[in-house]
């Protein structure tokens, strides 16, 4: 009989023997649900949906300056569905996250959830994406390269009794906890479970199983098997649970959002682009073993870009965090893969010919130049809006504003909101308001406006772009300064 076909029925018999299963307690922290009233109409109403998820190969992380990952491209496709902004809330406790949820704080946990009964206390499930199952993560033996695969094979836990003493780590607030301890009833023995700290998630403890610091682990099959694509070293292959539905959670009086989440999951799974997402990052573990590998992974290094010190030196002479600048010029030209834009906008920080030459770049295509006359820029206009606007996250965005249209077209709607009563040092609801009514004759034509024409709702998209991908720079990437500053 093939090992895999016998290590399933290993466990399914133990399933069928087993039946009075003791519930492992979630972490005392979390409380049960909340009269927090936020449902679909609220999110619509607010205009935007924000979505607590993890920080992992395969949910959601950074890459050469873009976010990725499963969870994140689902959450990305249902917010344009709804027609509302994401905002995203990157918490790796478990635990924390459903307070988060039930508080209020997020209104999806796009967590790959293993649907259980007591869950179910806290959470409404959503349609299951798919299923997975429970797998124990073990290195193989020493020297294994040189072995047979009979030899490696009998080096291996295959058989649950042979867990009888020994520790295996689990994430806190983990269904691993109530699998495990439902084990050791099933095999007559206990199983040392060490309930590791709240920033102990399955991918740090599969990275210790690799390292050698602990000895085993348990994780979904899904998120071990694409480890292993880049841990060589450990083995997955063992099973500890029958097939378990994956799912995202939401709040249990939330039952408008996620009617809707349903019905468009269901539409989405009949389409292509679930199966191209799911295979991008399930499926594809050379691709995520050069992803976690990069410099420019949030997964393991601490860059964005080959340009990172020419931007930090470039925020210091601003004052802005770097990841602020970086977020500039990623929306500007990917970091130097958009070259030339229709209109003539060249290099880094995409200036035009004549902001080029104004601001000291003879040549707009060399980075660097192009970069510190991009900051040249930046600091022209934060100066001059320093004199009007005080506090300094407004003034931020009426400088990203003035980058992307031109300072006229940034004064025009600030005059109009005077003109209409709005508040002239505020972006939000204000000025960006005015600005979008540019492309309106009535007030495009108004006496108060010198440029005339502008269809600025992209201005206002950019300065919300990236703003929102500076908040996803720094929740992954270190904020320190230069070295040598």
């Amino acid at each position: 009989m093939p090992v895999r076909v016998r290590q399933v029925l290993l466990v399914l018999i133990a399933f069928l023997h087993f039946s009075a299963c003791r519930q492992a307690a979630f972490d005392t922290n979390i409380h049960p649900p909340t009269p927090v009233s936020i449902d679909l109409d609220s999110i619509l109403r607010r205009g935007y949906i924000n979505a607590l998820v993890d920080n992992n190969s395969i949910s959601y992380f950074i890459y050469k300056g873009e976010p990725m990952g499963y969870d994140y491209e689902l959450l990305k496709l249902f917010a344009d569905h709804l027609k509302v902004d994401l905002k995203i809330n990157v918490t790796k406790d478990l635990g924390s996250a459903i307070d988060k949820l039930n508080k209020g704080e997020g209104d999806i946990l796009a967590y790959p959830l293993t649907i259980t009964k007591q869950r179910k206390q806290y959470l409404s499930f959503t349609r299951p994406h798919f299923n997975s199952y429970q797998v124990l993560v073990q290195r193989k033996p020493e020297g294994w390269r040189r072995l047979t695969a009979d030899q490696i094979e009998q080096a291996m836990i295959r058989n649950p009794v042979d867990l009888i003493g020994r520790e295996v780590h689990v994430p806190r607030n983990s269904t691993f906890i109530h699998r495990l301890e439902n084990l050791s009833e099933e095999i007559g023995g206990d199983i040392i479970i060490k309930v590791d700290s709240a920033d102990s998630e399955s991918e740090k403890l599969i990275r210790q199983v690799a390292r050698g610091e602990i000895e085993l682990t348990v994780a979904n099959h899904s998120l071990a098997a694409v480890n292993a694509a880049y841990y060589p070293d450990i083995d997955v292959n063992t099973i500890l649970s029958l097939p378990q539905q994956i799912a995202w959670g939401m709040r249990i009086n939330s039952p408008q959002l996620l009617e809707a989440f349903n019905a468009w999951m269901d539409q989405i799974k009949k389409e292509p682009t679930f199966m191209v997402i799911y295979n991008r990052y399930y499926k594809s573990p050379n691709s995520s073993r050069i992803r976690r590998n990069s410099d420019y992974s949030s997964l393991g290094g601490n860059k964005l870009s080959p340009y990172d010190d020419l931007i930090r030196e470039g925020a210091d002479l601003l004052g802005w965090d770097w990841r602020l600048l970086a977020a500039v010029v990623y929306q500007e030209s990917h970091f130097g893969e958009v070259d030339e834009s229709w209109a003539g906008a060249r290099g880094l920080m995409q200036l035009m010919p004549a902001t080029a030459e104004r601001f000291g770049a003879t040549d707009p295509n060399d980075p660097v130049q192009n970069l510190r006359a991009g900051v040249r820029y930046l600091r022209y206009l934060d100066d001059y809006w320093a004199r009007h606007i005080s506090d300094t996250l407004q003034r931020q965005k009426f400088v990203l504003a003035s980058y992307n249209a031109g300072l006229g077209h940034i004064l025009d709607a600030r005059n109009l909101a005077a003109r209409f009563g709005k508040d002239t040092v505020t972006w939000d609801y204000n000025v960006e308001e005015m600005l979008t009514r540019k492309s309106q004759p009535e007030y495009f034509s108004d006496p108060v406006v010198k440029l005339g024409y502008c269809k600025c709702t992209e201005t206002v998209n950019y300065v919300r772009d990236v703003l929102n991908r500076y908040d996803m720079y720094a929740a992954h990437i270190s904020g320190l300064p230069v070295a040598g500053k």
